[in-house]
């Protein structure tokens, strides 16, 4: 039997680099969200360069920063329905703010403090995962749940370009298109795990297409373009919700900033590279669409900075005057009885560790 199959993957942008349209805008988007999204774009940018700073002055532990990522965390945050379970990895704080996470919890996550997980207002979600791929599995299986229980709800996961590379990501993915999960996986394509360069992960032209040996749909889209990323994120939940099963999302973008605090590009990319790569940054774009649309000027633009300046300030305020919980807080929240062997270590920090640490040295 000889047979041939043929496979696609579609490519969407619709707000060109300069913030020209490319096409008309499509139906699910109105300029309202787009202002919407701007301005929580801009604020995102304000708190990530305030988290560099704390963590470059001792008050925030090693921070994956999200510059350059702006749009795609912004677009997923305002497609999601608020009954619908976010699994997020390291570099998700725009999604996470509009999940209900407070900037304040973010920092304290990000500062060593556990309880930055414990969200106030979106008790469902899942706290942020370092461990690369492995919130695929756990979304997976929120999927799962959702299924068996016949809810029309959503599980979204997002991950680097590096977690297409791992186990833990192909296995889900193989899983959710043979149970036709109600899933969302959003991958940021943003050119690096670390220092290793998206061509050395993979040898496809796209990432999306591994999609099509899961049997589901996968699409590419600008990631640095808000419209591309809102609308198919739309279309997959409306998939999702609607029990059609999962789609796979990349997003591409580039990552203006080190890996984390702890990284230093400069050691493996070029100057001109990273220049490419402002030129084509989310946050412009959309201010030059909005200008082009007359929605937005300076006037507009120095007061929405003087407020998300403010919003930031009092965020940090918040952050500084949170008591630290004492060192024996680590033993907490894992076991429901201490095992044996850790129940002297956990008395001898108890002796040691005092009331605990102080985010200023």
């Amino acid at each position: 039997m000889n047979r041939q199959y043929d496979f696609s993957i579609s490519s969407t942008q619709y707000i060109a680099d300069d913030g020209q349209l490319i096409k008309p805008l499509p139906n699910t988007v109105n300029h309202d969200l787009l202002l919407e999204a701007y301005q929580n774009m801009v604020l995102i940018r304000a708190f990530d360069q305030k988290a560099v700073a704390l963590q470059r002055t001792g008050k925030l532990g090693t921070y994956p920063s999200s510059l350059g990522q702006e749009a795609i965390g912004i677009a997923i945050g305002l497609a999601m329905r608020s009954d619908d379970v976010f699994v997020p990895y390291y570099r998700d704080h725009a999604t996470q703010y509009l999940r209900g996470v407070s900037l304040t919890e973010i920092l304290q996550y990000w500062g060593g403090d556990e309880r930055g997980s414990d969200y106030q207002h979106c008790k469902e979600d899942m706290p942020v995962c370092v461990p690369i791929a492995t919130q695929f599995c756990h979304a997976a299986g929120i999927a799962s749940a959702f299924k068996i229980r016949g809810e029309k709800r959503a599980s979204v996961v997002t991950g680097g370009d590096g977690s297409t590379s791992k186990g833990d990501f192909l296995e889900s993915l193989n899983l959710s298109g043979v149970w036709q999960l109600p899933m969302v996986m959003a991958i940021n394509n943003n050119q690096w795990a670390i220092s290793t360069r998206r061509e050395v992960q993979s040898h496809g032209e796209t990432l999306a297409q591994k999609a099509i040996s899961a049997g589901i749909p996968g699409v590419q889209v600008d990631g640095n373009d808000f419209v591309s990323l809102y609308d198919a994120m739309l279309t997959a939940l409306n998939r999702a919700h609607s029990g059609k099963g999962p789609t796979l999302i990349e997003a591409v973008s580039y990552r203006l900033s080190d890996h984390t605090t702890a990284d230093d590009a400069t050691r493996y990319r070029s100057n001109e590279e990273l220049k490419k790569g402002w030129d084509l940054e989310p946050v412009k774009r959309l201010r030059d669409y909005l200008h082009h649309q007359h929605l937005w000027d300076s006037d507009k633009e120095t007061q929405l900075q003087q407020q998300v300046k403010q919003q930031v300030d009092k965020t940090v305020e918040e952050y500084l005057n949170i008591k630290p919980e004492p060192p024996s807080a680590m033993f907490n929240h894992l076991f429901e009885v201490l095992p044996v062997p850790l129940q002297q270590q956990y008395q001898e920090v108890c002796l040691l560790g005092g009331a605990g640490g102080q985010h200023r040295e």
